[in-house]
């Protein structure tokens, strides 16, 4: 959800890790069965802080361009091969898709993406996910729906 929201592996872990932090500083002393909810609401407020400095950071250091250094360096371990891969096709294909997903996700609003990564990929039911995201069930159950018409639409190429 983090590296969704963000775009970028390290401020995402940064994020994951902050929010880790809180949780553990303030919440280990609640019951285990609360502790997948209260951590994401941690989390997407750490997300929602992290928007607040980016925009600030951007417009007082648009002047440099050292805000943006750091987005264009490259990973040297992406370009190692992958000796495990059984199937190039079948990898390409999966890769292929797994980028369009990742693009479509990237293009939704906040609130979208928030809903579909807590239902989908992090299993929440309604009631958790509208805790999470500090609104009503109805809510959630509007952005998820607005959010998978969306991704349906935009991925429309990848379906059987």
């Amino acid at each position: 959800m983090a590296r969704f929201a963000t775009g970028n592996t390290d401020e995402a872990l940064d994020l994951v890790q902050d929010a880790m932090f809180g949780f553990v500083r303030h919440y280990t002393d609640r019951p285990e069965d609360e502790w997948n909810v209260l951590f994401y609401s941690i989390l997407r407020s750490r997300i929602t802080d992290w928007y607040r400095r980016t925009f600030v950071r951007k417009r007082v250091l648009s002047w440099s361009s050292r805000a943006n250094d750091c987005e264009n360096e490259e990973d040297p371990v992406q370009d190692v091969p992958d000796t495990a891969t059984l199937n190039p096709f079948e990898d390409i294909q999966r890769h292929e898709e797994a980028a369009a997903l990742e693009k479509a996700i990237h293009m939704l609003p906040l609130r979208q993406q928030q809903a579909f990564l807590l239902r989908v990929w992090e299993e929440m039911d309604v009631k958790q996910t509208a805790f999470v995201m500090g609104c009503s069930e109805g809510s959630v159950k509007t952005h998820y729906s607005r959010a998978v018409h969306t991704l349906r639409g935009l991925l429309e190429d990848f379906r059987s």
